[in-house]
């Protein structure tokens, strides 16, 4: 897809969270809206899949799991804008029996949809499986993650990324939306993460920076990184992000981290945001 209409698609991706989130008066627009470009591109240009043909093993394609689940809405608005289920089913979100859950869900049997998520810590350990199965069985595709700043914080993560470097399992690219921002307020705050690269490079990944509010750079990044697959190392992405990126009001704050906005503040953020693609 052309870079405008990537960040076309973006813009109205973001349209959706807001109105979703909004719409139940619950959800975590924050991080929903910082990673929504790199979420875009992943689907819309990056990776080999077939929304026409869901299937749990994801045989001959690649293959993404959100393990920061909180951003559900920037999940659903994709998958439903990249051809999974109708973009009319983002109605309703978080609502008693709906397939869209606050946090991803295999129950609901929602397309695009392969593990449950939401509990910080654990989607980099799914990841590495699942790449590490797809090398098993002479797959050639990749496996992405996209992990949270905060989410680094848990233990769980560090033992999946010896795992995944003593394994050479070399077909995974996460990435960390590193926005400095967490529930409880600045990263550096709760607890800092020090000096990201160097770490995971430390663990045995491939290291790669970018900025993941930048669609050009997103995809010129996400290129050059898939050409190092194959090389014996995973690889890792620390995307800097603004939170709440593309609505001012929620911009360079942790307070949208998990707080929906009224109908002033959802009339504000629409007007920043361009329909491009009609909203559900």
């Amino acid at each position: 897809m052309e870079l405008d209409k990537l960040k076309a698609t973006a813009s109205q991706v973001r349209r959706d969270i807001v109105r979703m989130v909004h719409a139940q008066k619950s959800g975590h627009p924050g991080g929903a809206l910082g990673c929504a470009d790199y979420v875009t591109a992943l689907y819309f240009e990056i990776m080999n899949h077939n929304p026409g043909n869901f299937t749990m093993d994801g045989k001959g394609e690649d293959l993404f799991f959100l393990s920061n689940g909180h951003v559900s809405a920037l999940w659903y608005s994709v998958l439903a804008r990249s051809g999974y289920f109708e973009p009319q089913e983002l109605s309703t979100f978080r609502k008693i029996n709906s397939r869209l859950q606050g946090h991803p869900t295999t129950a609901e049997h929602l397309p695009g949809i392969r593990i449950a998520s939401g509990s910080l810590g654990q989607g980099l350990s799914v990841a590495a499986g699942a790449a590490l199965a797809k090398k098993l069985n002479k797959d050639n595709s990749l496996v992405f993650s996209l992990h949270g700043d905060g989410e680094i914080q848990e233990g769980q993560i560090w033992e999946a990324a010896m795992f995944a470097a003593h394994h050479k399992i070399d077909n995974l690219i996460s990435a960390i939306d590193y926005n400095g921002k967490q529930i409880d307020g600045p990263v550096d705050n709760v607890m800092s993460l020090g000096d990201l690269k160097k770490k995971w490079e430390a663990f045995g990944w491939n290291c790669f920076s970018m900025d993941g509010n930048n669609m050009e750079e997103i995809v010129s990044v996400m290129k050059d990184v898939k050409a190092e697959t194959g090389k014996q190392k995973p690889l890792m992405i620390i995307m800097r992000t603004e939170m709440g990126m593309g609505v001012d009001f929620m911009m360079g704050t942790h307070a949208w981290h998990g707080k929906a906005p009224n109908d002033e503040q959802l009339a504000k953020a629409l007007d920043q945001l361009d329909e491009t693609l009609g909203d559900y």
